[in-house]
């Protein structure tokens, strides 16, 4: 070793698990930003969102997979085939558990999928809405399924539990050239960063009438000579009556669903925008395999 030299490690860590689990907002509370949607709908991470943290002279680069559920439709295969790849090209693997729910058989047949891959951790979540005495039995239980290093308690809503998680994650990576940027947060394309952003918001308002079938697509970003972003996205609904409730009465929940996007980006990127959302109906989107490549999945036929 050359004097003076530091060594770097870096690697892979697919965090994976049901839906609900509290995936994305573990992500987002690591990165003390928002990187992963997060809405009280099931299957709202569609993509495998990356993001770099640092700990010390170690890098942990975290892909946030899409819940595992029975895939039925083409966008649920892709979705599935997606988080399994993370896995297998994973230098660590986090299978985060809704401890509120206990071992389920979703869990079970997880954890069967997974049992062979090296580095295996779990996060037990919400482990502060369960008694203590009912945490340990959910521990030996998943130590006798499958060989894993760790199992951490943690409430990634509180960040209780998660900088411990961290450490010893960062002590199975791999000496290795720093793959990405130290500085760098995220590396979702920026477009689809923002077609997240306001996905997210038509799930808030709208959580109630209106069903999964639903994408959001940055069509394009322009820039005005004061810097402000021009940002032109497109809602893509499967039928008629879907367009009518995300663009509400006169226009209200669209209206509404707009400034508290433009709010987030704004917040999130400390730019001026200009948030112009226009809805469509295409009955056929997710059968379409281009609609799958912008958000980084696999059209499985």
């Amino acid at each position: 070793m050359v004097f003076g030299m530091t060594k770097t490690y870096s690697g892979f860590i697919a965090i994976i698990g049901p839906t609900n689990a509290g995936k994305s907002t573990l992500m987002n509370q690591i990165m003390e930003r928002k990187v992963s949607i997060v809405s009280h709908k099931v299957q709202t991470t569609r993509t495998n969102l990356r993001a770099v943290k640092m700990v010390g002279n170690r890098q942990l680069v975290f892909v946030d997979t899409p819940g595992v559920f029975k895939p039925g439709r083409r966008l649920d295969r892709a979705m599935v085939g997606a988080a399994m790849d993370a896995v297998s090209d994973a230098d660590a693997i986090l299978l985060i558990l809704d401890a509120t729910k206990g071992i389920t058989d979703t869990v079970r047949g997880l954890v069967e999928k997974i049992r062979n891959q090296k580095n295996l951790f779990v996060a037990l979540n919400k482990t502060d809405a369960v008694r203590k005495s009912d945490l340990l039995p959910m521990a030996a239980e998943l130590n006798e399924m499958a060989n894993f290093n760790q199992i951490f308690m943690i409430s990634a809503m509180k960040n209780d539990g998660v900088g411990d998680m961290l450490e010893s994650l960062a002590n199975v990576m791999p000496e290795s050239p720093y793959l990405f940027e130290p500085h760098d947060a995220t590396d979702v394309p920026d477009n689809l960063y923002l077609a997240e952003l306001t996905r997210e918001k038509v799930y808030r308002y709208i959580h109630q009438e209106l069903p999964y079938h639903i994408n959001v697509v940055t069509e394009r970003v322009d820039v005005d000579d004061e810097g402000v972003l021009d940002i032109y996205q497109k809602i893509v609904v499967q039928s008629e009556g879907h367009k009518k409730i995300v663009v509400g009465r006169g226009g209200e929940q669209l209206k509404k669903i707009g400034t508290a996007a433009r709010h987030d980006i704004q917040d999130q990127w400390g730019v001026n925008a200009r948030l112009h959302l226009f809805v469509r109906v295409e009955p056929n989107w997710e059968n379409v395999a281009e609609n799958y490549a912008d958000q980084g999945l696999e059209f499985k036929s």
